[in-house]
Formats: C-alpha cells, structure tokens, sequence
C-alpha cells in the first residue's frame, strides 16, 4: 500500500502569525465565531485533511494588546463542526493536569458518537503558574509530577471507555431488556491521583478511543508518547534535526512495545505562500512589519524565566540563561528557542520575527512548488509521517494551501484524491481500533 501523507490543520483564530489580526482582510472577533470555524473545517475537508485541531488551555493566554485572546471551549466547538462535516477528525486539547478522567472520558466519548468516530485528543500537561493559580494551586506542579499524573490520568481514561462492552446494550424489546448488566464493567480504581469507582454512563464509542496525540518533546514528553500517543505534534527547525526527533520517537516507541507504525509524526509548518518566491517573502515582510516587538520581548522574557527588562532588541539573548534541567514548564520549547537563537546568531528583535509566525514551528516562504518540495522531501527522507499544516493567516492561507499546494501533492502521488472508505479517524491513521481490555485482561490498554 502507498504511503501516503497525514495532514492535519492546526486552526487559530485568523492564523498563526501574532500579527495576522492587523491585516485589512482579517476579522478580529473570528475566535468566536461558529461560522469562521465552519468555513475552515470545511476547506480542509475539501483538501481531504486526515484531521483539523484546536488548541486550548485553562488560562488566559497574552495580554489583550497583543492578539484575539480567549477562545471557544474546543470540545463544544468541535461538536458543533463535527455536524458541518462528514469525513475531517476532530482533534480538542484538553489537560490532564486540571480535568478529572471521569468527566473527561465521558465528552471524548460523546464527541465521538455524535461525530461517527471521528474524535481525538491532544493530551497536554500544563505549564505555568498562572494555570495553576486558576485551579487553587499556588505553584505549577513539577514538571515529573505532571506526567505521572497523566499517565495514570490515560490508564483512568482507557479504563471508562471499555467499561461498556460493544454489545452491551441487547434493546430486546419483547423480552423487556435494554442491556446487560454483566457486560459492564466499573473501574474501581484507587491511584495515587485518582479514585474512581463507577463506569462511564455512555455506551462505548465508534472508535473505542480517541486517537491519542501528544505535543511535548522534552525527555518526558517523548517517554510519554512512546507509551501513549498514536499521533505527535512537534516543533524542528531543520531536516537534520527533524529526522533525529523522528528515529527516536520510533524506537522509543518499539522499544516500548508498539508498533512503530502506530505512531505518526507531524511537525508543524507554516506555509507563506505567493506566486513567486519574491511575492511570498514580500507577505512574509507585512507580516513582520506589523508585529508589535514590546509584546514579543514580554512573551521572550516569560519563556526564558527572565526579569522584565532584561532583553534588549538590538542584542542577543543574554549568556547566562537558566539551563533546560532548572525549567518546570515548556521544557523542549525552551531549549528550542536558545538554539535557534544561539545557532543563528539572532537578536532579540530577530528571533521574535522569526518566532512571530509560529512560535518556534518550521516557516517556509515560497511558491507552492516550494512547499511542496520542502513536505515531500521530509516525509521521503525519515523526517515526517505527515505535517501540522499551521495557515499564518485564516481564512486564505488554508484556503491559499488547498487550492494551490494540495493539488501538487495529489500530482505526485503523496496525498488522497478524495476521502477513501475509512469510516473513523483510527482508520485514516491506520491505526486499529482498541481491544477491551476487560474482555482480554492479560493485555492491559497500555503496555
């Protein structure tokens, strides 16, 4: 079977680049409207996107000066694509540091069953203090903490979706028997962060569960994706750097007892497009132009742990920078933006140019050819399974993408001409759908 690449949008309100807001085309109230958000999922269907994606998180994010800020609760929303749809999967954020599995297990799966199967889950364990303060917390949790929790958090999760056998419900009318009671099966879990003791109250969902994505690639990150996660988000900078993420990933995850084709790897690009390569670098240059660089020296200084005032513009980032061990929070974005810094040599007021676009994500300006070259050429070299496509502007630049890279992609054999027999999201992923676990005990969820 041909392989063949996985494209995910990754949708924020009129785009990526912090600036994009600013431009005559955009609307600044897009991050709350239904309609915006329609319009999208369906351009990416029309470019047989495998899934779309919302990311979200439990606090404010930014100042208000700086970009639309406050987003729609993605699960709500994506309910409400998933019935302007029929075939894109559904991908929500959603944290397991500040949710409960019980609840949450419950909406993934509702999500699920009103979608056909199309559902999925980015599985983060937030960072930042300010989250923490919003939840009665005084101080973030540690950055180890975080990720025990979740994996018990994900043992919790697996436990409630096949506490519903398939077939437990027998709707035998005549004998007056709507389901049965010994095909159900309560977690009784006691963990260190959990006690949970009933099943879920929704029936078991298409997929059984959602595809599992993940986003960290720190040490703890990777383990976790390795045990875990059937798609991964992440940020390189380069093709050297790309495939080194990308081989790793792929033994960790045999090495932990998987199939390495069970997990697909999808770093993010955003795409500047233009009939010439002139053209799109000159977009690029309005995008620039309009960023507001005392925002991006604030975002800087919160990232690196540095005092206000420390950055200067016009110098690079300081020599004495804490090292990546005494981070709690955003561990491998940090160590990505010191090297990117530091390899290139940036100033301040040059590396929030280049950050500006897509926080630390591959920028590609050029013509769509162009695109297309620098996707294929990832994907055949060990560097990709497929791409986190991130529009710097929305509408147009997912709609600039459809109409003018997909069709290349499709010339060169790369990617589907139209959406095949797959019904749910695992089965576009190539990925199989989870056995119960209480039907087969000696294999447990997560090996």
């Amino acid at each position: 079977m041909t392989r063949l690449l996985h494209l995910n949008a990754f949708l924020m309100n009129t785009g990526h680049h912090e600036a994009s807001w600013r431009l005559p085309e955009s609307d600044p109230y897009a991050h709350v409207d239904l309609a915006h958000y329609v319009r999208l999922a369906r351009t990416a269907e029309r470019g047989t996107f495998d899934s779309l994606f919302l990311a979200d998180g439990p606090q404010l994010w930014s100042n208000l000066a700086q970009r639309p800020a406050g987003a729609l609760e993605p699960l709500t929303l994506l309910t409400a694509l998933a019935t302007a749809t029929q075939h894109i999967g559904l991908i929500a954020t959603a944290s397991t540091s500040y949710n409960s599995p019980y609840n949450l297990a419950r909406k993934f799966a509702s999500l699920d069953i009103i979608s056909g199967g199309r559902a999925g889950w980015n599985i983060v364990t937030t960072a930042g203090a300010e989250a923490a303060r919003n939840f009665g917390l005084d101080a973030e949790p540690a950055h180890a903490e975080r990720y025990a929790r979740a994996a018990e958090f994900l043992d919790v999760a697996s436990k409630l979706w096949d506490s519903w056998e398939d077939d437990a419900v027998v709707a035998d009318k005549a004998a007056g028997v709507w389901g049965d009671d010994g095909k159900i099966h309560p977690p009784r879990h006691r963990g260190a962060y959990f006690s949970v003791a009933g099943a879920l109250n929704v029936p078991r969902s298409p997929q059984g569960y959602p595809l599992l994505v993940q986003a960290g690639s720190s040490d703890d990150g990777k383990a976790f994706a390795a045990r875990y996660a059937e798609a991964v988000f992440t940020a390189q900078q380069t093709l050297a750097g790309a495939q080194a993420f990308y081989a790793d990933l792929k033994s960790r995850t045999e090495a932990a007892g998987r199939n390495p084709e069970h997990i697909k790897v999808l770093p993010g690009i955003v795409p500047v497009l233009g009939s010439t390569e002139a053209e799109a670098r000159a977009a690029e240059q309005v995008l620039e132009d309009h960023i507001v660089h005392t925002h991006g020296v604030d975002r800087l200084e919160n990232l690196l742990r540095l005092a206000p005032g420390t950055l200067e513009l016009d110098a690079p980032l300081p020599d004495d920078l804490p090292p990546e061990s005494a981070i709690e929070g955003a561990k491998s974005r940090y160590t990505l933006v010191v090297e990117l810094a530091r390899g290139e040599r940036l100033t301040v007021r040059q590396l929030i140019g280049r950050l500006g676009g897509g926080r630390g994500h591959l920028t590609v300006a050029g013509t769509p050819e162009q695109i297309a070259d620098r996707i294929e050429t990832w994907f055949t070299q060990g560097a990709a399974d497929g791409f986190n496509i991130m529009p710097p502007v929305l509408p147009s630049g997912l709609e600039a993408f459809v109409e003018h890279v997909v069709p290349i992609l499709r010339t060169r054999g790369l990617l589907r001409t139209a959406y095949g027999p797959e019904r749910t999201l695992r089965e576009r992923y190539g990925l199989p759908r989870p056995a119960n676990q209480y039907l087969t005990p000696a294999t447990p969820a997560f090996a």
